[in-house]
């Protein structure tokens, strides 16, 4: 029923990918600054005083809880805001989610997870 996507990008795409989601309908996100390496293993930096790798780069990392059918469109936005053609440009994990409770209101499933104007409301809307 649920998804959980997180998508760990280049602190210079956030905006690019914030926006990509906003205009796709994906409201309800978290976005946390994070430092990682991958294939690359960091870079390396040179100096008058010589050189030094730095291994642990900065990066941003979104986190989506979002419906199952919602889950392709909304990888596709982030890959495509997100992309430089380098390396490093990040990676998109997708998890299931087993139950998704709003504190407030007590709702769970889908109905916790849906906010006026989202991705879902607005298929509601399109006539079948």
């Amino acid at each position: 029923m649920t998804k959980k996507i997180e998508a760990i990008i280049r602190e210079d795409k956030m905006e690019a990918v914030k926006d990509a989601l906003t205009e796709l309908g994906i409201i309800g996100l978290n976005i946390t600054q994070v430092r990682g390496r991958g294939r690359q293993g960091g870079i390396k930096l040179r100096w008058r005083t010589g050189s030094y790798v730095v291994d642990l780069l900065p990066r941003v990392q979104f986190n989506i809880v979002l419906s199952d059918d919602n889950v392709e469109a909304t990888i596709e936005a982030i890959r495509k805001a997100a992309y430089t053609g380098n390396e490093g440009d990040g990676l998109i994990f997708v998890y299931p989610v087993e139950e998704v409770i709003r504190i407030s209101t007590g709702e769970r499933g889908r109905a916790a997870i849906t906010y006026e104007g989202d991705i879902d409301r607005r298929r509601q809307k399109v006539p079948g």
